[in-house]
């Protein structure tokens, strides 16, 4: 939905214009628009994939708009929505595959480094993880399997800068 997207963006804009502080600034920007779209929309399947594509492409755009560090945004980003979903009862493995895919796949779209944003949220999955009580072991192969994801829809050159390889 195009208005949580902008309501994500314009929130980090102010955020980081504020502050300059990334990680925490998206992490709780994130955590609550995924609480406030799952509260009105319910937590569940296509309503948490949605939401948490939503807010992780607010989250990217908002930072690249103000020249913010978009690793450290993604890294937020994936702690802030595994919390949101906690708070919400949501599936939290479901919601860190989905955000991980599109914070991939946008930080491609904004002309970002896919490879920094994709290790930044395996470090943001692990920190999240730890945070809401999830197995680590699990909330890294979504992810993984999210990056992966991320990174086929944005093709070859996606590949060159994560793997230094061309397919």
């Amino acid at each position: 939905m195009q208005a949580v997207v902008d309501m994500v963006k314009n929130t980090i804009v102010g955020a980081l214009r504020g502050t300059g502080e990334v990680v925490n600034a998206v992490t709780e920007t994130a955590s609550g628009a995924i609480v406030t779209a799952l509260k009105s929309t319910g937590a569940v399947g296509k309503a948490l994939t949605e939401a948490v594509a939503d807010v992780a492409s607010g989250v990217i755009q908002g930072t690249s708009q103000v020249g913010g560090d978009l690793g450290k945004a993604t890294k937020g980003a994936v702690i802030g929505v595994l919390k949101g979903t906690k708070e919400v009862g949501g599936e939290a493995i479901d919601a860190v595959g989905s955000t991980v895919q599109g914070l991939v796949k946008t930080t491609a779209d904004v002309g970002g480094d896919v490879g920094t944003a994709a290790r930044q949220a395996m470090e943001g999955t692990i920190e999240g993880a730890g945070s809401v009580g999830l197995k680590g072991v699990d909330a890294i192969a979504a992810a993984a399997s999210g990056a992966i994801q991320g990174v086929a829809g944005v093709g070859k050159t996606a590949l060159w800068l994560v793997y230094g390889l061309w397919a």
